[in-house]
């Protein structure tokens, strides 16, 4: 007969073998790798006077990412096509080509439709909110009613296009953000925002006197 001290001492021995033959291997986690032409893209960009980070790719979706595309509209090369509904910035190219960007459509952006051309275009911006701003939201707006000026705090972000209508500005504005998630959603305020990266891709390629029109 096995003593009860034994007995205990065998089943401590074996209980770590029984429980290891319990457990499973978890799946390591999957990280995400993108395509090399990606990572350069969206990486940190040098020269700056402001910081300039890379942006995490995982918080945006792909399709709003930077891409050249078939583009079949009846607007002249050199013309920036905004359509506000499905949250895409085409500048037309030769050749019924595109480059396309995703962008992320604050409350001002559905404010102006139509023709406007770029007057006016800013690295580093400063921003200061609108008094409507301020009145609706005066604990998160109230701060910088005398303006923030540009750096990488800036919702404005590196680059700003301004869009006129003859001699008047129209408040409506093509910028950059501090928050990349935000592209292809409709987001509290700001007019049409782009990824910090995009934003000076957009910003290099077109000169002022820049032909708009915005869809909605």
């Amino acid at each position: 007969m096995t003593s009860p001290v034994l007995s205990r001492r065998l089943f401590l021995l074996g209980a770590p073998l029984a429980l290891a033959a319990c457990q499973t291997t978890q799946p390591a986690a999957r990280v995400p790798v993108y395509p090399a032409h990606l990572v350069r893209m969206y990486g940190p960009i040098d020269g700056e006077p402001h910081p300039v980070d890379a942006v995490d790719l995982e918080e945006v979706d792909p399709e709003f990412l930077r891409q050249e595309v078939d583009y079949d509209g009846s607007y002249a090369p050199g013309t920036i096509v905004i359509d506000i509904d499905r949250r895409y910035l085409y500048l037309v190219q030769k050749n019924n080509r595109a480059i396309r960007y995703g962008v992320g459509v604050g409350k001002q952006g559905y404010s102006f439709k139509g023709w406007a051309t770029i007057r006016r275009k800013e690295k580093w911006p400063g921003w200061t909110p609108t008094a409507n701003m301020i009145r609706l939201q005066p604990a998160r707006y109230g701060p910088y009613a005398n303006g923030l000026p540009g750096g990488e705090d800036n919702p404005l972000g590196p680059r700003a296009l301004y869009l006129y209508e003859g001699d008047r500005d129209t408040l409506f504005r093509i910028h950059g953000t501090i928050e990349p998630w935000s592209i292809g959603k409709q987001v509290s305020s700001g007019c049409i925002r782009l990824l910090n990266q995009d934003i000076i891709d957009l910003y290099e390629r077109v000169p002022l006197g820049t032909r708009v029109i915005v869809l909605g």
